[in-house]
């Protein structure tokens, strides 16, 4: 844990928290007191601890925000969840919560004490992070064209398939379907070895990837054996209608205007669909303008079409992402 206070002593606060139940301050504090460094190094506070209370030293407006982060994860441990690194990422993040408890649309997503919310899936409870995660799953359950703009590391096609799972496993819809244009900066589909599977399915991976953190394997091989889960290029949904399916397209920035046109009129009865891309990394020849570039001019004024945007303060990764994202976007604009 750090060991220096804040340098100017007269406005050092402190405050105690009593915590009841010695095995959960265990969970709390963390392996080592990971937990407890973790917060001292996102708010800048100094935590010491003394059999169960915990000492918070800092600038006033720190400590009260650590005391309320100590106090939710303790308050979440108590409902006997478990407390990873996401979890007091999100606590800094997005504090307490004034909104309204219950549920909503059959427990497809569940608002839990403080008005956080979770997406229910096979293998893991999912909670958005920050603020604007929160909107757009909020924005995926209430519209049935969403549009999720942002950097790298923000969440869109992750929150996105974990909603898709969730309405799947909760019978509103009967099928996933999560495409991509196979676009890639160096490559070309022709070039790669094997039969088409063996081209496509290293552009589609990052689907795989966010399906198998939601289902487990075996279920995941079965349902996409069973075509009830489908993961196709964008060039493969031309003349279908995908109805009673909920449909992800991820890196919309790299499909055409007309690719997106086409892509948008395959919208069936019953069907729901999401679109994300990152409009500063377009991999299109120079000179064809995004698709998504032209959905979000051409549909914003729509009703029940949402555009919800993320920045570098809502990356999720390593927290060395949203630096990088900020060094690019400043060099873009300066």
């Amino acid at each position: 844990m750090a060991l220096d206070p804040p340098t100017d002593v007269a406005d050092v606060t402190e405050t105690d928290l009593e915590f009841p139940d010695n095995r959960l301050l265990i969970d709390l504090c963390g392996e080592y007191d990971r937990n407890l460094t973790d917060i001292e190094n996102r708010l800048s506070v100094q935590i010491l601890r003394h059999g169960n209370r915990l000492r918070i030293l800092g600038s006033e407006g720190q400590v009260d925000s650590a005391a309320q982060t100590l106090e939710s994860l303790y308050e979440r441990l108590e409902q006997g969840r478990a407390v990873e690194p996401g979890d007091i990422d999100r606590e800094v993040r997005m504090g307490p919560s004034e909104d309204e408890t219950g549920s909503r649309d059959g427990d497809q997503m569940e608002l839990i004490p403080s008005g956080r919310v979770e997406i229910k899936t096979r293998k893991k409870l999912i909670e958005p992070r920050t603020e604007a995660q929160k909107a757009y799953v909020q924005a995926l359950f209430d519209n049935e064209l969403a549009f999720g703009i942002g950097p790298a590391g923000t969440g869109k096609t992750y929150l996105a398939v974990a909603v898709a799972v969730n309405m799947f496993i909760m019978g509103h819809v009967d099928r996933i379907i999560l495409s991509r244009p196979a676009v890639e900066a160096g490559e070309r589909l022709g070039f790669l070895p094997g039969d088409m599977k063996d081209k496509v399915d290293p552009y589609m991976q990052p689907l795989y990837d966010a399906l198998n953190d939601f289902l487990p394997g075996k279920q995941t091989a079965k349902l996409i054996e069973e075509k009830r889960i489908e993961i196709a290029p964008l060039a493969f949904m031309r003349g279908r209608t995908l109805a009673n399916a909920f449909v992800v397209l991820d890196e919309a920035q790299n499909a055409t205007s007309m690719q997106m046109k086409m892509f948008l009129t395959r919208l069936g009865e019953g069907s729901r669909m999401v679109i994300t891309g990152d409009r500063s990394q377009i991999d299109l020849p120079r000179g064809v303008q995004s698709g998504l570039k032209d959905a979000e001019r051409l549909l914003k004024h729509i009703p029940r079409i949402s555009f919800n945007y993320f920045t570098a303060d809502d990356v999720v990764r390593h927290p060395l992402v949203a630096a990088i994202i900020k060094a690019y976007d400043a060099d873009a604009t300066s």
